[in-house]
């Protein structure tokens, strides 16, 4: 017996340190993000199964070549140009202020990205199926952190520095080309008989800034709101000479105030429905349209029309397009 003992020692041994090393390798694939819960999560690195609460999750992961598996909605079968129409191939889990977690639970996801207002109220529910990871996505400043950590999780780390770097040039590219001198008073807009408008430090109200637009409802106030109710009335007031309003569908109540009419905006035709782009910015693909499109719209005679569709082409790799 002594004589076994000692010859299989030596496997033993071999065995022990395969099994160090193996979870070695499990502690060094995973990664710690700090939410904006101010909550810390451990993801395994390089998911398989990325599941969506909001598009600024999908934008990231089909700009670094990596194809969802499940995903909200702003409309129903409304599939974004600036995503490639690609949503349409990924399990829809609700209206993205109201996903389903039965058929979230059913995709089996390796992690889940969200926007944290519409989901930290059942934070416990959502750790139940997965990893979940809430970010704010309101704000410009917000996006280059959002880029970078979850570029980092998905194994990608130094294309999300440059995804991050990119967009920044083109900013002060398309800033530098903008006609000097010359700042159009904008809105940006959900529709409604009071529509809520939004704070310069919103991405795309900061896009629009960036290019020399001059946001009437101007910067965050001491609440913190990244916007707030405004009153056609106040808009009369203020006069915004091009209005962007965010396309939630055929219900346009602010078009049946009398007020509505009066706005400069509407007179010379320069009120935009935009997609959703707009409205889901904090994504390297979808910031990189918005840049584009309100270069356009602030400055028809300065910058070409946009193609959505053939720039995000641009942006989206191939291996992931079909």
């Amino acid at each position: 017996m002594k004589v076994k003992g000692l010859r299989l020692s030596p496997m033993v041994g071999l065995l022990v340190a395969l099994a160090s090393t193996s979870a070695m390798a499990d502690e060094a694939a995973k990664i710690t993000i700090k939410d904006d819960r101010g909550v810390s999560v451990d993801v395994k690195v390089n998911p398989q199964r990325v599941a969506a609460i909001s598009y600024v999750g999908v934008d990231v992961a089909l700009a670094l070549g990596i194809k969802p598996v499940a995903t909200t909605y702003m409309m129903p079968k409304r599939n974004p140009d600036y995503l490639l129409g690609l949503t349409k191939n990924m399990v829809q889990i609700g209206q993205r202020a109201k996903p389903n977690l039965e058929i979230l639970s059913e995709t089996k996801p390796d992690v889940i990205v969200a926007m944290r207002r519409y989901t930290v109220g059942n934070a416990a529910q959502y750790e139940k199926i997965a990893p979940y990871i809430a970010y704010n996505m309101e704000l410009l400043s917000q996006s280059y952190q959002e880029v970078a950590d979850l570029s980092k999780l998905l194994g990608k780390p130094q294309e999300g520095e440059k995804l991050n770097a990119d967009f920044k040039r083109d900013v002060a590219d398309y800033a530098a080309k903008a006609p000097k001198g010359v700042h159009p008073r904008f809105q940006i807009m959900w529709g409604g008989d009071t529509p809520f408008s939004f704070h310069t430090e919103n991405t795309a109200a900061s896009i629009v800034a960036a290019l020399g637009g001059d946001n009437i409802i101007g910067p965050t106030q001491k609440d913190g709101k990244f916007g707030m109710e405004v009153s056609l009335e106040t808009m009369l007031e203020k006069d915004p000479q091009v209005i962007f309003v965010y396309d939630s569908g055929p219900d346009r109540p602010q078009e049946n105030n009398p007020i509505w009419k009066m706005l400069s905006a509407v007179k010379n035709g320069r009120v935009y429905y935009v997609g959703d782009e707009w409205v889901e910015t904090n994504g390297p693909i979808a910031r990189q349209m918005v840049l584009r499109e309100a270069a356009h719209i602030l400055y028809p005679d300065t910058f070409p029309v946009v193609d959505v569709k053939a720039e995000a082409a641009k942006l989206i790799p191939a291996s992931v397009q079909k």
